[in-house]
Order: C-alpha cells, then structure tokens, then sequence
C-alpha cells in the first residue's frame, strides 16, 4: 500500500512537470521514461497517430540492452510506420493499431503466447538483438475529444531480474498517466498550432505591406534578420557596456515577431506618399508638366524671335538677324539647361545646396503663355515647394503622414492581447526611429529610455534603409558608404554607439551584407578607421 501511495504521488508530480514542459521532444522522453519509471519496466515506445492513417514511432527506450532511439538522442528510428487500413480493411493484426482503432488497453502476460495479434517483427527483433519480449502494456492516449493521438507501450515489467506481467495496479497508473500526457500532447499542439497561426498572420502583414508597395516589402523581411544578428552578437559580448546584456529564448521570439512588425503601421500610410520617387511626383511625375510648359515656352522664344529676325534679313541687316537669332539659341540653351537642372534636382537624394535653392526660385519666376494666352509662372507654389525638399523626396506634410505610421503601429500592436512573455514587442518595434539623443520620433526617447534591441532594431532599420537596391528614390549604396554615413549617425548622436562597434567590430554588416545585398555594392571596408573615435 505504502509504495502504491508513493507511486500515486509520483504520478501527481508527473503530471505537474509534464503540463510545465514547452519542448515537444522533451515531452514525449518524459512521457516514456516516467512510465518506465512507474512500472518498472524495461522497455517503453511511444508512438503518434497522424491523420488516422498512420501510426509512428518517436521514442523507443530499452534500458537492459542500452537502446536509446528518437527524441533528442540523434538517432533515427529504422522501424517504418505501421498503416491504421490495409486493403481497405481496419488493420487490427498489431497490438498497436488494435489499441488505436478499439481505443482499449492491451495488457499481455507473454507476447509469445499471445493470440490473435501478429509480433513477427517483436520476434525478429528478438533474435537479432537477443531479446527476449515477455509482458507489454499498451494504452491508447485519447484527447479531450477522445480522439486517440498517440500510444504508449510498456514492455517487460521487472521485479528484480525476473520478467512479470504488469499489474492491474501499473495498468490504472498507466492509463492516468497516458490520459495526462494526452492532455499536454494536446495543449502543446494547440500551442503551437496557434504560435504558427500568429505567425503565418504577423507574415501576411507583411505581404501585404508588400502588395501595397513593392519598394519596402523586402524591408519588413530583412531588418528580422539583421536585427536578431546584431542582438544576438551583442549579447555574446562578454564585457563592457553591453557585457551584462542578455537574452531569453522568449526575448529573441519577442524581438523576432517585432522586426516583423515593426512597420505594419505602413499599412495606413497612402501609398502616393509611400512610393514617392520624385519630388514632384503625385499620380504622375509632375516634372513631365513642367517639361510640356517648357516645350510651349521653347515655341514662343521662337515665335517671338521670328518677326525681329525676318524684319533684319528683309533690310539687310544680317549682322542683327545674327544678333537676334543667338540671343533666341541662347534663351532655348538657358532653357533647356533650366529643365535638365530641375530634372536633376527632382530626382531627389541627398541635401539641396543653397545655390540649387536659389536657381529653382529664379526658375520658377520665369513666365509663359497658357492656352488661353494668360501669362503664367513656370513653376507654381506647390510645385516650387517640393523642388525645395531639403533631402529626400518628401514635403513636410507627407513626412508627417510617413511619420506617423509609427504611431499607427503602435495603436495597432497595443490592441493585440500579447502574453507575458511578449510584452515588450510593442516597445522594440516603436522605438526603430528613436535617436539615442531625443531628437527621434514619435516620443523623442533618449538612449537611457530605450532597451537594447529596440537600439539594435533601430540600427538594423537604417543600414537596410541604406543598403537597400529596392528603394523608388534611390540605388543601393555601396557597403562602404552605408557604414560611413552610419558612422557620422553614430558621431551625431542618431543611432547607439554601443551597439554600432558591435555591428562593425563583429562583422555583422558583413554577414548581413553577403546575403541581402547585390555583388556589385560589396566593395572594400575599413573597419578600423569607421570604430576610431569622432
């Protein structure tokens, strides 16, 4: 009685530490070897149904001959699957498939006295291995919906050195047991039936950012990736700053669904703003108006030189229709210099000069005759504004809505009922515009504010920004300069110091950069001289 007791505590203990177990492989060598444990048996194999037809072996265990197969052994299992129907036919021949298809407990003294069941296969393993199979225990394991979702089976209980049947004491114990094992097989799939549902979900945002706009689909792709190498080689970082800075197998998934998430917010964002790959681009490249106004310009330049010129040659006075003709080439030259210029300057890119500033403005004064015989502005208001972008091909209103897809993402990933385990997602993805200088958005947080993979997304955000060959207003930028640029953001106090001498010094860029970026941007990088001090 007293060792049945113990027993009953050991099966509660049991059951405690097989709902607490997250790794399905751990799960299924605990269920087998707390059976064995309980039963004292030798032997124990446990098998997993999969879509009522087939029935697999996942962890085989014979202690006397040191069998140790499937699992987290490494060592594969040479047993093919047994067939649930055979010829159309329920296939109850085997001790294993009978318990699935009856849902009952087998409990047999002696396998080679057993009737009714074919063990030709126990018998040749016998002889190979000189085994000798006596008693088996074999328990269906049936979930709440009493659908039978895998088999455990006992082979030869000891006492002692001797062989015995399993009692019906072990065979109750037994039935407890596969019943909760059931029910943690059974929770943990649905765990991770739903981990993948969260995941395939938190992709189709992507796609869908991608679908909206071919030119940062790849983005929400590739700052995951760069992001976890930087954070992970960060907290490989054994001293200094970030010598105290770590990572749980939770705070990588975190970070991971994060970097996939970070830019969902886009998905509000209109995407004239999102693909704007000129300044003065709106349904169409305006720049083409701007072109046909100066195609009407170049004709009255014409139309107004022809009568003075005519009027020249009729009197004899070449010498002026000379004059007068190349003051009329020299108009159409100015013109058509004034229209490459804003061409050039249309496409964007880096800092408008003062001088440029200044041409535009001269240019947009410059007058012309409508249709309607109205004189007009070359360039109007909205027109010379955008030309006037500072950086970039975004005005100040369209940097705001651009902006604001932080926001966005924020609201939408607060409204997500994250667990425990991932609360902090919404704080690594918000913070991937940050500064660690305050001077960041949406809330302008310091470095003390932010963690550090919200730092390292930070960072991963903006080497793919520059590195990236996909984007409407610019090419990629060969290696090298991405990580200059990156290095005066690290002396501007724009992206984490800490963290930048990690991404050089441990080459994650380079990792990153073999991957993800064409051959011909991957050109030589002095790494010593972007480390060096400001």
């Amino acid at each position: 009685m007293r060792d049945l007791l113990h027993r009953i505590e050991r099966l509660n203990e049991i059951g405690v530490a097989l709902s607490g177990e997250p790794d399905h492989t751990r799960l299924l060598e605990t269920i087998v070897e707390r059976a064995r444990e309980l039963t004292a048996a030798d032997g124990g194999t446990l098998y997993l149904v999969h879509d009522d037809r087939t029935v697999t072996f996942e962890i085989v265990r014979t202690g006397s001959l040191g069998i140790a197969l499937g699992g987290n052994t490494g060592e594969p299992i040479p047993f093919p699957a047994l067939e649930l129907e055979v010829d159309g036919e329920p296939n109850e021949s085997m001790v294993v498939t009978h318990a699935v298809l009856r849902r009952e407990t087998i409990s047999i003294p002696d396998a080679y006295d057993a009737r009714g069941f074919d063990f030709s296969g126990t018998r040749a393993f016998d002889r190979r291995m000189g085994y000798r199979t006596q008693s088996l225990l074999t328990v269906p394991m049936c979930d709440h919906e009493n659908s039978v979702i895998g088999v455990l089976q006992l082979i030869n209980a000891m006492d002692g050195e001797r062989v015995v049947p399993f009692e019906p004491a072990d065979q109750r114990l037994v039935e407890s047991l596969a019943s909760q094992a059931a029910i943690a097989l059974s929770n943990k799939r649905l765990l991770d039936q739903q981990r993948a549902l969260f995941e395939a979900f938190v992709r189709l945002i992507a796609q869908a950012i991608d679908e909206k706009s071919p030119y940062i689909g790849a983005h929400c792709r590739r700052v995951p990736e760069l992001t976890m190498m930087l954070a992970d080689a960060a907290a490989e970082t054994p001293e200094g700053p970030l010598g105290d800075f770590s990572m749980t197998g939770n705070d990588r998934y975190a970070l991971w669904l994060a970097g996939w998430l970070h830019d969902c917010g886009k998905i509000t964002t209109p995407e004239h703003v999102m693909d704007k790959s000129t300044r003065l681009e709106t349904v169409h490249d305006r720049i083409e108006t701007v072109a046909a106004r100066c195609a009407a310009l170049r004709q009255e330049i014409r139309a107004t030189a022809a009568g003075p010129i005519a009027a020249a040659e009729a009197r004899d006075d070449h010498s002026n229709a000379r004059a007068l003709a190349a003051e009329r080439d020299r108009e159409l030259a100015e013109l058509a210099a004034d229209l490459a210029f804003l061409r050039a300057v249309n496409e964007g890119g880096e800092r408008i000069s003062d001088a440029d500033r200044a041409r535009v403005r001269r240019i947009a004064a410059r007058q012309w005759t409508d249709a309607d015989g109205a004189s007009r502005p070359l360039l109007n208001d909205d027109e010379t504004n955008n030309l006037l972008i500072e950086r970039g091909t975004l005005n100040a209103e369209e940097r705001r809505i651009i902006e604001h897809h932080v926001v966005a993402t924020i609201n939408m990933l607060e409204a997500l009922p994250f667990p425990n385990h991932l609360r902090n997602v919404t704080e690594y993805a918000a913070g991937h515009h940050e500064r660690v200088d305050g001077r960041g958005y949406p809330n302008g947080l310091t470095r003390d504010e932010m963690s550090v993979p919200a730092r390292a997304m930070a960072i991963a955000d903006v080497f793919e920004a520059l590195s990236a060959a996909d984007r409407p207003y610019k090419p990629g930028k060969p290696l090298s300069e991405c990580l200059r640029i990156m290095r005066t953001m690290r002396d501007d106090g724009h992206v984490d110091p800490d963290l930048f001498e990690v991404f050089i010094r441990e080459g994650v860029y380079w990792r990153y950069a073999r991957e993800y970026l064409n051959p011909e941007q991957l050109d030589e990088v002095d790494a010593h001289a972007l480390l060096r001090a400001q």
